[in-house]
């Protein structure tokens, strides 16, 4: 298996990035904010998880080890596939998503699109002996953005989680008080989702 991949970015699209490995462009799915992280010409290294299918090959990328670990993690519990994984670390950290597991908040994890009641409730059931405490790492620095550019990026990355454009530019409104002088990409994508699940 491919266990990370280290080059340069070749482009970065609306739910994956291109990473030039040795002459050849691998795509990766990411959640919007490890894309967010991410500009063409620079060099990055992502920690890598492949989905076999069979009729794909898939590679999702991370922003460090220990998201890779819960996506693979929260897989294991029944029902939850890699589209599900990736959903619920764009709208939860794993730290985040370890505290909703542990302490049984249902209400956190149906914030996650695609996720209901009795969803959450089998997840927590089944991850709560194996996910393990909060670590505490968060993920250094979150990305930022200058000015407006964190709109467009928050827009791509819950178009790319399946919302409307329309409903993602409503839930951009409602946060874009929260922006500030140096915007919390990562954060300010957390928010509109939970606009988004609560309407």
């Amino acid at each position: 298996m491919i266990a990370f991949v280290r080059g340069q970015v070749a482009a970065v699209g609306l739910t994956s990035a291109v990473v030039e490995v040795g002459g050849v462009g691998l795509e990766l799915v990411c959640t919007p904010g490890t894309l967010a992280t991410l500009r063409p010409g620079q060099s990055t290294t992502l920690p890598t998880s492949m989905v076999v299918r069979e009729d794909s090959l898939t590679l999702f990328g991370f922003l460090d080890d220990d998201e890779r670990t819960t996506f693979e993690l929260v897989q294991t519990a029944s029902g939850v596939g890699p589209k599900l994984a990736q959903a619920m670390l764009a709208v939860l950290s794993p730290d985040d998503l370890r505290r909703a597991v542990a302490g049984e908040d249902v209400k956190t994890l149906t914030r996650v699109p695609g996720i209901g009641q009795k969803g959450a409730q089998r997840i927590i059931l089944e991850l709560k002996d194996r996910i393990g405490a909060p670590v505490g790492s968060g993920h250094g620095p979150a990305p930022t953005a200058s000015g407006p550019d964190w709109r467009g990026q928050v827009q791509q990355g819950l178009v790319g989680l399946g919302w409307s454009a329309k409903e993602a530019d409503k839930a951009i409104e409602s946060v874009a008080d929260q922006a500030g002088d140096a915007p919390d990409v990562g954060g300010l994508l957390r928010a509109a989702l939970r606009t988004l699940s609560k309407a």
